[in-house]
């Protein structure tokens, strides 16, 4: 949905609200890859509703998103082996015993997990 809404040029997108899901807005908001998110409504109609950013010119500070493990096949990774997206420009969202944390975060807690996806 966040490819969609950033390709339309969006300024907010709205997802059904989920734990990992507000974990991951939190994650990129963290980093700066958006600009913010907030929950709105009750119970099961709870929606998450990020607000998207974008650079002076318009261009979206997400340039690529990568989903990487899937329902159908989970990639998993050891502490050793977290990996460096675009060469540190990016960031890998791992799901790991310790929560939901960055490739960067990861390695210094010494932590592997599940790869969730790639953000440049």
């Amino acid at each position: 949905m966040l490819r969609n809404a950033l390709a339309a040029r969006h300024k907010e997108v709205t997802v059904k609200y989920t734990r990992m899901r507000y974990e991951l807005a939190r994650v990129l908001l963290e980093e700066g890859f958006i600009s913010n998110f907030r929950v709105d409504g009750e119970g099961i109609k709870r929606q998450l509703i990020i607000s998207l950013k974008y650079l002076d010119d318009g261009t979206p500070v997400i340039r690529g998103l990568e989903r990487v493990s899937k329902p159908g096949r989970r990639i998993y990774v050891g502490c050793d082996e977290v990996p460096r997206v675009m060469g540190g420009l990016g960031i890998a969202i791992l799901t790991t015993p310790a929560g939901i944390v960055t490739d960067r975060e990861a390695r210094n807690r010494r932590v592997g997990g599940e790869l969730i996806c790639k953000v440049w």
